[in-house]
């Protein structure tokens, strides 16, 4: 997601190397880049311009200070780091302020009312939007308005099936008529609230609009929100526009972020129709939709990745249970059967490329063969491996893992390469339990990463500003060192062996001198 806007405005920041201040000379050029990444996203043109005048006069206007105090430590900011959070700045107006309300009555149910074109994904979020407002205690009545495309009303009902939720539909009625029964029943019915799955067309025209005015004079909605498809591009502000000019929306839902490597419908949407992105659609799965943080946004096309959107997806998979293997994970002390418990968890959270875009990866690449098919090809070498290789991975040498390539199908390359990965995370999760990596040193009263709550809780109250010393950014060197440094002890073999022997070794020791006794004692057997 957004790895068009993404590259320009790393090669921007990149512009910055080796300078000590801004200056019109080396910020023209940055803002080239910018412009041409933006333009590239399907960014609607006059808000680019803005976007970059706006920049452009807060960083000329900006006095960059080598150094700041920050609880009373001389820090130095690099003008790199002064221009990103400018950046960073813009591009959080550009796309809040942030209001993801939802209005409700006082008396009698509620009504959403989701309108789109067709294919944007309106019914699919439909029952996201249902499953999330059901959790927070709303007593949900779906209904099926959507009288046009073949299977619609069929498709809702398999998602009120599998949500638990009832939906009402009518035979041969008409859309507002369906809408202004669905209201009655829900009264009779006492149900809080109604979300509407309204007919989408190809394009917008007159019938389209009309039917969707007729039900909103009936039924008065107090929440219209429109659900546009975020790969059309500039199509999809033009549609936001005429959407609310005809209707007055409340807000807007952007789908499918997770597979569009532009993202420019994100940026461009809320400044075109100045209603607020309530929500985003990130996956198929009917746990996958966010709520719209203008911040966490930003922070992943500026390459600095979404803590807070982190931990939050973590929240809703994590138990007791599963913080506890978590724990265990990050102290280093892991083996295959905890490497499989986590890779499961992981596969719960969804797409692979957008949890790795929520951390602060830097400038790191995130592998383009990296996909959830990379989950179960190790799922297959692990079930392959012994109930002792599991527990002492130190134990599999090259026969072991001839021996897992066979049974798991995979080749010889890949185990040995699986191996590698393992003792990699191993060695980073040691780093990180001893809170002396460079990453970790940036945030300041964090020594280790297990303590991401309390992360999550001082984001979400001071900000990227006070966090890394009053306006300057993370210096990701420390941790893309770190990776460089263990991928090289890997393919080098110089990466430290344990000291301490497993038990596994103890136990086969023991059980050789047990098996040369024995020998000797059938031996002197014989000579008498």
């Amino acid at each position: 997601m957004f790895d068009v806007i993404s590259s320009g405005f790393k090669n921007a920041k990149n512009r910055f190397k080796g300078q000590s201040e801004l200056t019109i000379e080396n910020i023209k050029p940055a803002l080239r880049d910018i412009r041409q990444s933006l333009l590239e996203a399907d960014v609607e043109f006059k808000i680019v311009k803005k976007f970059l005048k706006n920049v452009e006069e807060k960083a000329l206007g900006e006095t960059v200070k080598t150094t700041i105090k920050h609880k009373g430590e001389k820090r130095k900011i690099k003008p790199a780091d002064a221009f990103v959070k400018i950046c960073q700045e813009e591009l959080e107006a550009l796309m809040g302020p942030v209001d993801t309300s939802i209005n409700y009555r006082e008396k009698g149910p509620s009504i959403i009312m989701m309108m789109g074109l067709q294919g944007s994904g309106k019914t699919t979020t439909t029952g996201k939007l249902a499953k999330m407002l059901t959790e927070e205690g709303k007593r949900v009545l779906l209904v099926a308005a959507d009288i046009y495309r073949p299977a619609a009303i069929d498709q809702l009902k398999v998602i009120g099936d599998t949500l638990d939720l009832k939906v009402f539909s009518e035979a041969n009625t008409s859309p507002q008529d369906i809408c202004s029964h669905a209201v009655n029943y829900a009264i009779e019915h006492k149900y809080n609230l109604l979300i509407f799955d309204t007919a989408g067309r190809l394009a917008i025209d007159d019938k389209l609009m009309g039917e969707l005015e007729e039900i909103d004079r009936r039924t008065k909605p107090d929440n219209k929100f429109l659900v546009i498809d975020s790969m059309i591009g500039q199509d999809a502000v033009h549609t936001a526009k005429e959407f609310n000019n005809r209707l007055e929306i409340d807000g807007v839902i952007l789908t499918k972020l997770d597979g569009d490597a532009r993202g420019g419908a994100a940026l461009s949407v809320k400044e075109v129709t100045q209603k607020p992105i309530k929500f985003l659609g990130m996956g198929e799965t009917f746990d996958k939709l966010e709520v719209f943080r203008p911040e966490g946004l930003a922070s992943r096309i500026l390459g600095m990745g979404d803590i807070i959107g982190l931990v939050n997806d973590f929240e809703k998979v994590v138990d007791d249970k599963a913080e506890e293997d978590a724990m265990k994970m990050l102290s280093g002390n892991f083996d295959f059967y905890d490497f499989k418990k986590q890779m499961g968890m992981i596969g719960k959270l969804g797409s692979v490329k957008d949890l790795m875009a929520k951390m602060p990866m830097g400038n790191m690449q995130i592998p383009d063969e990296l996909d959830e098919s990379t989950f179960g090809k190790t799922v297959f070498m692990i079930d392959s491996m012994t109930h002792k290789e599991r527990l002492y991975p130190e134990t599999i040498n090259e026969s072991r893992m001839m021996r897992i390539s066979k049974g798991s199908g995979r080749n010889l390359k890949e185990v040995k390469e699986l191996m590698m990965q393992f003792n990699t995370m191993k060695k980073m999760m040691e780093q990180f339990s001893m809170g002396n990596t460079g990453f970790l040193k940036n945030i300041p009263g964090i020594k280790q990463l297990m303590q991401l709550k309390d992360m999550k809780g001082m984001l979400s109250g001071g900000g990227l500003g006070d966090m890394f010393g009053g306006g300057g950014m993370p210096d990701m060197g420390g941790m893309e060192n770190m990776f460089g440094n263990m991928m090289g002890q890997q393919q080098t073999g110089q990466a430290k062996k344990s000291k301490k022997q497993p038990r596994v070794f103890k136990r086969a020791n023991r059980d050789k001198k047990k098996k040369i006794a024995a020998k000797s004692r059938k031996k002197n057997r014989k000579k008498k």
